[in-house]
């Protein structure tokens, strides 16, 4: 995959890539360009291309006073899935969650969303929890990477 590129997304333009890849993954939690750069404030947001096409996303959110881990979230259009972008996001973001944390790493992924949940569990991520956010119907579930050594 000579042509992927990740890119720490910072620009208008790399943002509104980054939020058309979140908002298509998580349906149920569609972000605002204003969220997004808010979200950008606190957590590193990157953006996948192949050539010029727009192809996945990531967020690696620091430790927070809910969790002293480093959340990292890797996500790929469907039809760029099984070619390598979600795990060269999920390696970028998870060498950043190092810089940040040595208490662990967990990631967020929606119920509805099988390749995601089977791509974190394949990667040694175990549940740790279920919750709806209010008016949701699809519960995110919450995931810990298993034994901290391996971050």
């Amino acid at each position: 995959m000579n042509d992927l590129r990740i890119e720490w997304a910072r620009t208008d333009a790399q943002l509104a890539d980054w939020r058309a890849v979140h908002n298509t993954i998580i349906p149920t939690a569609v972000l605002s360009p204003d969220e997004v750069r808010e979200r950008a404030g606190r957590n590193r947001l990157d953006v996948a291309y192949l050539g010029d096409v727009v192809v996945g996303c990531s967020t690696v959110r620091p430790p927070d006073e809910e969790t002293a881990a480093a959340t990292v979230i890797a996500r790929t259009l469907p039809g760029f899935r099984g070619r390598g972008v979600g795990t060269a996001l999920y390696e970028r973001g998870l060498a950043h969650a190092r810089t940040l944390s040595e208490a662990g790493v967990e990631t967020v992924v929606l119920a509805s969303n099988e390749d995601g949940l089977r791509f974190a569990l394949a990667r040694g991520f175990v549940e740790v929890e279920r919750y709806l956010l209010p008016g949701d119907t699809v519960p995110f579930v919450a995931l810990r990477l298993a034994g901290g050594e391996q971050i």
